[in-house]
């Protein structure tokens, strides 16, 4: 009895630890419970949606880029694009085939072997069910050939993108750039940047103002399944477009500019507004084809265009380092005159100065007899500027030339600028280690020797001649946004004043205007005949080899009778209308011959055409934005504010 007793009571205790520790164990879960569900269920809610939900951007449309009227000369096109999703590539029995649904593909539209491999490598990258770009850029025939053939075409699809296209291809292809695909360089940690397919801008305009363009990305929600696939989209809000971007150019004037430069096998121009600074049309030739880049260039492409000796992938007007021969001669006179030489400082030309052992002739052999300093640029003497350079030194030279914007970057708000370079005693020591010579001196006197500049610095030059003696500063672009109320583009600029006395100017002035306007003049077979129109104006020849003493003692070749290469290049510079400078120019034909043969006659086409334009231009400026696109009939040709034709 006592042991059952004992029995039961144990019995008992051991039921009652039991039930004490299901209870302890029940409290403890339904305490965890309590504090997932209702302490800690918001965070657990979130985080079960981060693994359903995916945040995807979307990459926004790129703003477009406008020519000073309004024009688009930078826009957006469809792109039709085939894909090719892995997983759904399968042949009749079900079984996964990409290679045989490329072949059938194939059929319809080629595909080339490296196609193929970028293809296959760029499948075995994602995974099956994320498409992959077969090939962009596609014509309506050619998707609605795939279309057709859906049905034999498992895994295949059609997308529709956006793309940047320049409609005017070679015209503009040096000042707008062109977009790209990202590369490793690029990548900032902007998430944009590593989306498929997304470009960015990779020179010109482009380029320097690729995040104005670029705008903001919009995202997308979309509901996926544990393995990341796609179910249904749940949000979407669309990026922020790209502000436009207008620019100081005029394409009609552009579009002159490039075809006329278009008859020769290497040149540049440069047309700006002597008032304001704005580039007017700017043109390099050979060019280059933007939407080539867009597309994806082929690397026999790419080879072509970096191995091409005459270079189409070089801005000249802002890259081309040249001599400018006869052109400097401005900015000998006006630092004579200066230094207190007077514009009726006379000077014998007998066609050669002797200084010491060395002789330095003059460009007509003969000579010029007597000449002042109007005369001497009229009949481009020199001898004449051999004795003004060694009169004032290179130093007065070069302070006088940087001042008229050479020697020195000019802020074009476009990438490749180049400095050029106006020579001192100071910087030869420096550089070469040797002390300058006086011989050097003369040489600089007629813009040869160490003495380069661009197009765009003689351009300037000539503008800052023409208007006044103010330091015009060139300017591309007018407007961020496109807008034509209020803003910069309404603004003209207040340049301050060079310090050249207007008296010196006078005396430049006349002497350009008699270069293309007296009959002793080295243009006066170029000059504009219409009245009002008339332009002034300074040729230059720059030699790209040195004439040896043999030579003079027998007979020079004429440019005509050497090779391509060792033709002397041409130059001119000028402004017009004479009496009221609004337009300045500078060409340079890469060895053209002379200045006046080669590069006047170019110029005068190009000033006769701005002036022309002119009306047209004072006409719209600023006033374009409430008139519809039929007004702009009248001043240029070619697509819509869409990019449509």
């Amino acid at each position: 009895m006592y042991h059952d007793n004992f029995r039961y009571k144990s019995y008992v205790r051991r039921m009652a630890l039991l039930a004490g520790g299901k209870l302890a164990i029940f409290c403890l879960l339904a305490g965890r419970l309590y504090q997932l569900q209702v302490l800690q269920s918001h965070r657990y809610q979130v985080l079960a949606d981060e693994n359903r939900i995916n945040l995807r951007l979307l990459p926004p449309p790129r703003g477009r880029i406008l020519d000073r009227f309004g024009a688009p000369i930078a826009v957006n096109r469809e792109n039709y694009r085939v894909l090719l999703v892995a997983e759904n590539a399968q042949d009749g029995a079900g079984a996964r085939d990409v290679e045989g649904t490329l072949d059938t593909l194939g059929q319809i539209i080629p595909l080339g072997p490296n196609e193929r491999q970028r293809i296959m490598r760029d499948v075995r990258k994602r995974r099956s069910f994320v498409p992959v770009t077969i090939r962009e850029n596609l014509d309506w025939k050619e998707v609605a050939r795939i279309e057709v053939n859906a049905p034999d075409l498992p895994g295949v699809m059609i997308d529709v993108g956006q793309s940047r296209e320049y409609p005017y291809a070679n015209t503009l292809s040096h000042i707008l750039g062109y977009v790209a695909a990202v590369s490793e360089k690029d990548l900032t940690g902007d998430p944009l940047l590593e989306l498929p397919g997304f470009h960015i801008g990779k020179n010109g305009i482009e380029k320097i103002y690729d995040l104005r363009l670029r705008g903001k990305a919009g995202n997308s929600q979309v509901e996926v399944n544990a393995v990341g696939r796609v179910i249904r989209e749940l949000e979407r809000q669309e990026g922020q477009t790209g502000d436009d971007i207008r620019l100081s150019i005029d394409f009609g004037l552009q579009d002159f500019v490039t075809k006329r430069l278009e008859k020769e096998k290497s040149a540049a121009a440069v047309v700006v507004d002597t008032v304001n600074g704005d580039v007017l049309a700017m043109a390099s030739v050979p060019s280059y084809d933007p939407n080539e880049f867009t597309k994806g260039l082929s690397t026999k492409t790419w080879r072509s265009l970096v191995r091409d000796p005459l270079a189409p992938l070089t801005n000249k007007a802002i890259s081309g380092l040249y001599s400018p021969g006869s052109t400097f001669k401005m900015m000998v006179a006006l630092a004579a005159m200066e230094s207190g030489i007077g514009s009726d400082h006379t000077v014998f030309c007998r066609g050669v100065m002797q200084l010491g052992n060395a002789r330095f002739h003059c460009w007509k052999r003969h000579g010029h007899g007597h000449l002042t300093m109007e005369q001497a640029l009229q009949q481009s003497c020199d001898i004449y500027f051999y004795d003004l350079a060694g009169r004032i030194g290179v130093n007065r030279i070069g302070r006088m030339a940087r001042r008229f914007g050479l020697g020195g970057s000019l802020g074009i708000d476009i990438p490749g600028e180049r400095s050029g370079l106006i020579p001192s005693r100071e910087w030869k020591l420096a550089v070469k280690g040797v002390r300058w010579q006086k011989g050097e001196t003369l040489i600089t006197g007629i813009g040869q020797g160490f003495v380069l500049a661009t197009p765009l610095q003689l351009a300037i030059m000539t503008a800052r001649i023409a208007g006044g003696g103010k330091a015009v500063t060139p300017r591309l672009m007018r407007s961020p946004s496109g807008d034509r109320e209020g803003g910069e583009e309404t603004k003209t600029p207040d340049f301050k004043p060079l310090g050249v006395s207007e008296a010196a100017l006078l005396v430049v002035r006349r002497g350009m205007e008699a270069v293309t306007n007296s009959q002793r003049g080295t243009a006066y077979r170029a000059r504009i005949k219409e009245p009002g129109k008339e332009m002034a104006g300074k040729t230059g020849t720059s030699q790209v080899r040195r004439i040896s003493k043999r030579e003079r003692e027998t007979r020079v070749l004429k440019n005509k009778e050497r090779p391509w290469r060792d033709r002397d290049h041409a130059l001119f510079v000028g402004y017009a209308p004479v009496n009221n400078p609004r337009y300045a120019v500078s060409v340079i034909v890469e060895h053209g011959g002379g200045g006046s043969t080669a590069a006047a006659p170019v110029a005068r086409d190009i000033l006769l055409e701005a002036q022309k334009r002119n009306s047209a231009r004072e006409a719209t400026d600023g006033q374009i934005a409430d008139r519809g696109d039929a007004d702009l009939g009248f001043i240029m040709t070619g697509p819509d504010r869409d990019g449509k034709f």
